[in-house]
């Protein structure tokens, strides 16, 4: 679980995109959002193969 302590003299807000930045790097959200729905075998076989041809193409 990321944590970020507010530094003396920082707004809450930098604080607050200092989390949100250290969550998109490990990358809870994404995970948090595959997980609210089940989904079944073939499509999560489709969905990884789709993001492999993604990543090719890079």
């Amino acid at each position: 679980m990321p944590t970020v302590r507010v530094r003396k003299g920082e707004s809450v807000d930098r604080a607050l995109k200092r989390l949100k930045k250290k969550i998109d790097k490990e990358g809870i959200m994404k995970q948090v959002k595959q997980h609210r729905h089940y989904e079944k075998p073939g499509q999560k076989r489709r969905r990884k193969q789709k993001d492999a041809q993604k990543k090719k193409r890079r």
